[in-house]
């Protein structure tokens, strides 16, 4: 779930599995310029069901600066949310909002908070159509600012390059995500899964990063969605 980058899951009442269709780098605009919302409304309206819950969650890759993806924060990025949480009630469904995942960088020993805009459109919009909210944003934050520069290491991808290590440890700073990063080897143009190597950052999580985050977001939707109680694996 990185919302990064985190879509849309569609949550049935029987004991099938979620389905998670969510797409890593996709923003609001781009998530349904793909036709990935598409498909998840027709899921949505797929017989056999009890109650269908949409969770929805934007913001990483809707921020400035990446070309394909970024949206207007003032109009185009509210306008969004408000529109999916719109058809996916017109589908059945309910929706459930919620603020994008922390980033993990530190600057004076504070969480740097550059998802807030972003957090606080998001809330916003579930204030203005009454959409349950997860407050992933907050929640996550609290707990980053707890673990501290060195300690929230252990929730990234891959473990951290030495020189970041030693930064976070010692001197209680996070480097550039890209400092110590080895140069990768040369490789042939129609070899595209070679290319496709994880690097250290400051966003995206390794396994025990996602089981924990997971876990906050379980313990919020016991809490704000009481419906999905009985959904919900401890």
């Amino acid at each position: 779930m990185d919302g990064a980058r985190c879509s849309a899951r569609i949550t049935p009442r029987t004991p099938r599995p979620a389905f998670n269709l969510a797409r890593n780098g996709r923003s609001s605009g781009s998530y349904r310029a793909e036709g990935l919302w598409d498909i998840a409304l027709r899921e949505m309206k797929v017989g056999g069901y009890g109650t269908v819950f949409a969770l929805i969650g934007f913001g990483h890759n809707d921020q400035p600066g990446k070309p394909g993806r970024s949206t207007d924060l003032e109009s185009e990025f509210p306008a969004n949310m408000k529109r999916y949480v719109q058809e996916a009630r017109a589908a059945g469904a309910v929706p459930v909002l919620f603020t994008p995942l922390t980033r993990r960088l530190f600057n004076d020993g504070k969480v740097e908070r550059d998802l807030d805009p972003w957090a606080e459109a998001i809330r916003k919009v579930a204030a203005e159509t009454d959409t349950p909210l997860i407050d992933l944003n907050a929640r996550s934050t609290e707990i980053v600012q707890a673990l501290g520069p060195s300690v929230q290491n252990l929730t990234a991808e891959i473990p951290a390059p030495a020189e970041v290590a030693a930064a976070a440890a010692i001197d209680g700073e996070t480097l550039p995500s890209a400092t110590g990063r080895p140069t990768p080897a040369p490789v042939p143009d129609d070899l595209r899964v070679a290319r496709m190597t994880w690097v250290y950052d400051y966003t995206h999580l390794g396994e025990f990063g996602g089981k924990l985050f997971a876990a906050v977001l379980a313990d919020e939707l016991a809490s704000e969605v009481p419906e999905m109680r009985k959904l919900l694996r401890p």
